[in-house]
């Protein structure tokens, strides 16, 4: 009877252990998507893309629909050298993210994934990626591994926890994808592709300095030097103004885009420079930088967006 009921007992264990170790096996693969932040890379998959199409329509003799493969391996590689720069942030911060409620639940930080796993599969993200933009074009492959190193080195590994900079040296590498995109088709650069380079960097600062404004407490309680925390949320307001003040004129560069770009762009621009302004007057200042980090995403996407529809 003993033995009956063990043959019984591991039939029934048999597929339920085999169901767990399925389930752990997909948990697995859901913790290296979170920490690739897919959020972040597909907002700028779409920036790169515009840098790709827009060179494409500005290219004579390149025949977007006879390219299909160019743009896929483009996607791809820049998709995911930016997911591995992006999993080897989490690998440096895993020693800070425990303490802001914002990244507290991440893998790295609750232990979930061995951390020389994330350090691996960051650097073979990236060096896949860096592999399938060589297929396409060294100049896109160079731009991108320019971008990576500002990202890993010295934004994650240096100024992130050293100088309230920080933010400007990662608007570098934020600003990258457009141009990796246009490099694909274009590696000369046509002057539209650096315009496209300088919306994306000036716009970074104050989506970036909204947020830090909304996370001050957390950045302060994980001792990283955001502009908040070390002079205070009147002085990121000046500069939060100043950038985006300075982006509209920036943006209007692409004034040949015609009428309707123009238009639809100093209105955006105008709109969140007088919602920026609003803030002196608001008595809530983190509200203000929650209304500033959802309007800067909006006016990003409404943009590149509009960039692709007038050109197609």
């Amino acid at each position: 009877m003993d033995k009956t009921d063990a043959v019984m007992k591991s039939a029934v264990m048999g597929p339920e252990a085999e169901r767990l170790s399925m389930k752990e096996e997909g948990s697995a693969w859901r913790h290296y998507w979170t920490l690739a932040k897919m959020g972040i890379v597909n907002s700028n998959l779409l920036t790169a893309f515009a840098g790709y199409f827009l060179a494409a329509s500005y290219t004579a003799g390149f025949q977007f629909t006879q390219n299909i493969h160019l743009l896929i391996l483009t996607m791809l590689g820049i998709g995911l050298v930016m997911a591995g720069g992006c999993t080897i942030n989490n690998y440096i911060d895993r020693d800070i993210d425990g303490k802001m409620e914002r990244t507290r639940e991440r893998p790295t930080a609750t232990g979930h994934v061995q951390p020389k796993n994330v350090l691996a599969v960051g650097v073979l993200q990236a060096a896949v990626g860096l592999g399938l933009l060589v297929s396409v074009e060294l100049v896109a492959a160079f731009i991108a591994l320019v971008g990576f190193f500002v990202y890993v080195v010295l934004y994650s590994m240096w100024t992130k926890r050293t100088h309230s900079l920080n933010t400007i040296v990662g608007s570098i590498s934020g600003a990258v994808p457009p141009l990796v995109g246009w490099a694909a088709v274009d590696p000369a650069l046509h002057q539209y592709a650096w315009i496209l380079f300088a919306i994306m960097f000036v716009w970074q600062p104050p989506h970036f300095l909204a947020l830090a404004m909304k996370r001050c407490e957390e950045y302060r309680a994980a001792g990283i030097p955001m502009l908040p925390v070390v002079a205070g949320f009147e002085m990121t307001k000046r500069q939060i103004i100043v950038y985006v003040a300075a982006l509209l004129p920036v943006s209007l560069l692409l004034f040949e885009f015609g009428a309707f770009y123009t238009t639809v762009t100093a209105l955006l621009g105008a709109g969140w420079l007088v919602l920026g302004l609003a803030g002196f007057k608001m008595k809530d200042d983190v509200k203000w930088a929650r209304l500033m980090f959802v309007y800067s995403l909006n006016y990003l996407t409404i943009l590149f967006v509009l960039m692709i529809i007038i050109h197609i």
